[in-house]
């Protein structure tokens, strides 16, 4: 009778944390139109429209949960693959690199069927199979609530900004601008 009470203990303190853990993943998604496993077919198209040298209002301020539920970071639509908060332009000056690609160029593979777990890190630097990327100090903010050793992300080619990379959390359905820092 202790051994069957001893393996029942033991199963309920590995049980309790487990469900606790998915739990928070599934609340961590903030919506089934953004995130949830979703990942878009392609990255987002060239920005057509004016540079942000045309826009003098701070992009700091700027709101991109453009439905009820959707995040307040740049995001993409389940539904039409809609890149939502990329549309500042080639002249950005939160994107300009003097010397793009200093550290090569990234050849893991791009877009859909090529997701990669984050492996260990911090938005300064993160990495996975042995690839180093850092996310753009403007868009720190916009990743607080990824998880930097078990998210699942897919790289795009950024049209815009030379030298940047996005980086797409499968979870969360939001991105970021990266570096490539590299390889081992």
């Amino acid at each position: 009778m202790k051994n069957l009470f001893g393996m029942f203990l033991a199963l309920a303190l590995i049980a309790i944390p487990a469900a606790a853990q998915n739990q928070g993943n599934e609340k961590s998604a903030p919506s089934r139109s953004v995130g949830g496993g979703y990942v878009p077919a392609h990255g987002p198209a060239p920005h057509r429209g004016p540079s942000s040298a045309a826009h003098p209002a701070p992009q700091e301020n700027r709101s991109y949960s453009d439905k009820k539920g959707h995040p307040e970071a740049p995001h993409v639509h389940s539904r039409g693959d809609k890149w939502i908060g990329h549309d500042t332009g080639r002249d950005d000056a939160h994107y300009h690199l003097d010397h793009p690609w200093e550290h090569g160029r990234f050849t893991g593979g791009f877009g859909k069927g090529h997701a990669f777990r984050i492996e260990s890190g911090a938005p300064g630097r993160f990495w996975f199979g042995g690839f180093f990327f850092s996310v753009s100090p403007f868009d720190v903010i916009y990743c607080n609530d990824w998880f930097w050793n078990a998210d699942n992300i897919v790289i795009y080619e950024d049209p815009d900004h030379d030298g940047w990379y996005l980086a797409y959390n499968v979870r969360l359905g939001t991105y970021v601008h990266v570096m490539y820092l590299g390889d081992r």
